[in-house]
């Protein structure tokens, strides 16, 4: 019987070997040397202006962000900037000022108390008068941030012209295959507090919310209003609620100081000194 003889050579396949790993060395190497600096941010989120000492503690957050060792890029005031009191000049005059003194740029959301459901038209005009756009889109280090109004939403009525959910979505097609933050106020889920679980967002509402976030590149969503720390998740988003800056229920003053590095956020909630 006869065969073909096949060849083997020990050096050419101990060649081969090593320089399969050489190949993967590199490769290795070169995705750990392309990871990215982090980019960190600050939140701020229920100043209630014209409400207690509000004013006082608005000023002690500027003065310890203003005072933080890590390069921060921007604010975002996640709403309730004020207590029913976006029409009064004022207040407005007043808490600006004071927000004037950070050192990076601020965005704003309106909340449930800046733009009131009983006097849609003139809290509005009020608001975009000093605040600006419904929706404020901001790019820094290649991530978009992308705060937008919800209470529509939350509290089921109609805005003229304005579809948050079609808002949502035209900004997420806008930003393409960036990676988005989507800051706004009061968040879907429910709300559990006295021993007692109130009924959030609508399901209906909450699931469309939930599918747009998920079809796109969305990192996390950012949300105030509970006056406390919350986490929980959209289907793969991650919802991060923060504390306030006003004392209501008590509270001792806080803002957020949030790391994001390689795709991933984290947060570091900061009291006041």
């Amino acid at each position: 019987m006869t065969g073909k003889r096949y060849g083997f050579s020990f050096c050419g396949t101990l060649s081969s070997i090593v320089a399969f790993f050489i190949i993967v060395a590199v490769i290795s190497a070169g995705e750990m040397t392309q990871s990215t600096a982090p980019l960190y941010f600050v939140q701020i989120t229920d100043t209630h202006w014209g409400a207690r000492d509000n004013f006082e503690r608005t000023q002690k957050a500027v003065e310890q962000i203003n005072s933080l060792p890590m390069p921060i890029k921007c604010v975002i005031h996640t709403g309730d900037i004020t207590m029913e009191k976006m029409e009064d000049e004022s207040v407005l005059e007043k808490g600006l000022k004071i927000l004037k003194e950070l050192k990076v740029p601020v965005y704003f959301v309106p909340g449930n108390h800046d733009i009131s459901k009983s006097r849609l038209s003139e809290t509005k005009e009020a608001y975009t008068k000093h605040f600006g756009s419904l929706v404020t889109e901001a790019e820094h280090d290649g991530v978009v941030f992308l705060m937008i109004y919800t209470e529509p939403l939350a509290k089921s009525f109609t805005l003229e012209e304005y579809s948050p959910l079609a808002e949502l979505e035209a900004a997420l097609k806008r930003a393409g295959k960036k990676p988005v933050i989507v800051f706004h106020h009061a968040p879907d889920a429910d709300d559990f507090y006295n021993n007692v679980m109130h009924e959030g967002w609508k399901k209906e509402t909450r699931e469309k919310w939930k599918y747009i976030l998920n079809s796109y590149n969305v990192k996390a969503v950012i949300a105030g209003h509970f006056h406390r720390d919350e986490h929980y998740w959209l289907g793969e988003v991650p919802v991060y609620v923060s504390s306030s800056i006003a004392g209501n229920f008590g509270r001792q003053g806080t803002f957020r100081i949030y790391e994001y590095k390689d795709g991933k956020l984290g947060y570091r909630t900061q009291y006041f000194q």
